[in-house]
């Protein structure tokens, strides 16, 4: 079944019926005996075809009167753009879906209004993005955004013992009488009601889950961080990534660890974390599921890509927890082997990282902060290897974001963000392209200078490889990024079978 064909209700049902997992989040079902809606995966008998509504998404679901199914749990399910969704109308939907759906965004920057802030990010006024909201989904932004707020409160309230306050400011409410209000409106309950029987009394050992669309290799996406793991920072051992983490946002900063396990027969995540990171536990699981990809929808993007590169639909692009740390490591990475960064990067992280404590021995430093770079004696990371061209970007990148002039998480804007950091010293197209890919988790990004591309492609040694690289992969577009991971992945292959 092809990602159009479910635009058709009945190969929806066909979908439901048969639980299947590759359709999780690209629909929900409601069932009008039953005033509830659900994932295609949920365990529940399949109700009868004339029971059934169908949406795209669950901000429509809720829209029309249907609540969440406590057993499925809507919240748990990947997110998903409106693919079918091509024209201007629909691309703008899109990139203002992606902006929604990051808990940075949910109180616009300076504490104005949010949907001026958002109309004003994507260059329309705030009356013209509702009309084509309406028009387009059926629902305005605010009604997209107040799902995924009540949604993301939901999971906090089911897999933490989080108090119901710091729930509610976590998932973006104003105040604690506003979600409750919301909550009870639109879920016909309080909230305390959702706590379930025998959840973990300390919020930091309960595992929270994290859905996923099949295929996802696990293996070969760990296995890049793996290749890439600087010690004391982060570990992997079999299908499970462990680190330290340092939240620097807006309203407050702490520091702990997290454990990412995947469970491939259950399609799922289980993501543990420090007691010190629940309060930041919200916009740490949306970082996760950058980090590791979840809400790719491999149909779409293998639709484009299998002609050049055959199977491949579960590979997916390693994203950042923290922007500045992955900026930082690719200019230690830029014209070296992914050894020798790794080597380079132990150093910095050994000498200037803070320590920290976990329950896994050898896992005990934190990457160094912008604020501690920014400040960096030259001859101090001259003494660690690192040259004189890469301390000065590092330096000057460390300055730019420790000052608010470069912000490198998913909801920045992409093209002035690349142009910004190509004005900094010693940054170039392939670290920009490549911060773009991963920790902007811009789709279509392309790091055209790259000599493995360059060798996959077959394109090395040409005089403009660079340019023959860019022409070959407009084929790619928009999913550029995403063709990277596999000329890579190809590269790595035929030269482990030589």
């Amino acid at each position: 079944m092809a990602t159009e064909d479910l635009t058709d209700d009945d190969a929806r049902y066909l979908a439901l019926k048969a639980r299947d997992a590759r359709f999780d989040g690209r629909f929900f079902t409601g069932v009008t005996s039953t005033g509830i809606y659900c994932r295609p995966v949920c365990a529940v008998r399949t109700p009868r075809r004339e029971n059934c509504r169908f949406f795209a998404l669950a901000a429509q679901a809720e829209s029309a009167g249907f609540r969440p199914c406590l057993r499925c749990r809507p919240e748990l399910a990947p997110q998903a753009a409106p693919w079918t969704l091509q024209d201007a109308s629909g691309i703008l939907v899109r990139h203002a879906l992606r902006l929604l759906d990051a808990p940075e965004a949910w109180c616009a920057p300076g504490g104005g209004p949010l949907m001026a802030w958002l109309a004003v990010r994507l260059g329309v006024s705030d009356r013209h993005l509702r009309r084509i909201f309406e028009a387009t989904l059926g629902i305005s932004p605010l009604q997209y955004l107040q799902t995924r707020r009540l949604l993301t409160a939901k999971q906090l309230l089911t897999d933490t013992r989080l108090p119901v306050t710091q729930v509610a400011l976590a998932s973006g409410f104003a105040s604690v009488r506003r979600f409750n209000a919301a909550f009870s409106a639109h879920y016909g309950m309080q909230p305390s009601q959702l706590r379930r029987e025998g959840a973990a009394a300390d919020g930091g050992s309960h595992p929270v889950r994290l859905g996923y669309r099949p295929p996802l290799d696990a293996a070969a996406l760990l296995g890049f961080f793996a290749a890439r793991s600087i010690p004391g920072l982060e570990q992997v051992d079999g299908l499970t990534l462990r680190r330290t983490v340092r939240w620097a946002g807006a309203e407050q900063t702490c520091a702990g660890w997290l454990e990412a396990r995947f469970e491939p027969a259950h399609n799922q995540l289980l993501l543990r974390t420090s007691d010190s990171l629940q309060p930041v536990l919200a916009p740490l699981i949306a970082r996760v599921r950058a980090l590791l990809d979840l809400d790719a929808d491999p149909e779409p993007i293998d639709a484009v890509l299998q002609p050049f590169f055959g199977p491949g639909e579960g590979l997916r692009v390693p994203g950042a927890l923290d922007g500045f740390e992955l900026a930082v490591r690719a200019v230690l990475g830029q014209q070296v082997t992914v050894a020798a960064a790794r080597t380079l990067a132990g150093r910095l992280v050994a000498a200037l990282g803070e320590p920290i404590a976990t329950p896994w021995p050898g896992l005990d430093r934190l990457f160094p902060s912008a604020a501690a770079l920014a400040a960096a004696d030259g001859d101090a990371l001259g003494r660690l290897g690192i040259v004189r061209q890469r301390q000065a970007a590092i330096v000057a990148l460390a300055r730019a974001v420790d000052q608010g002039q470069i912000q490198l998480h998913a909801t920045s804007d992409v093209e002035a963000t690349i142009a910004a950091l190509r004005a900094l010293p010693g940054v170039g197209d392939w670290t920009a392209q490549y911060i773009a890919m991963r920790a902007l988790r811009w789709p279509d990004a392309f790091p055209a200078g790259d000599v493995a591309l360059h060798k996959a492609l077959g394109v090395q040694g040409q005089p403009q490889a660079a340019r023959a690289a860019a022409e070959a992969a407009q084929a790619w577009r928009p999913w550029r990024s995403y063709g990277v991971m596999r000329a890579w992945h190809s590269l790595s292959n035929s030269l482990s079978n030589q």
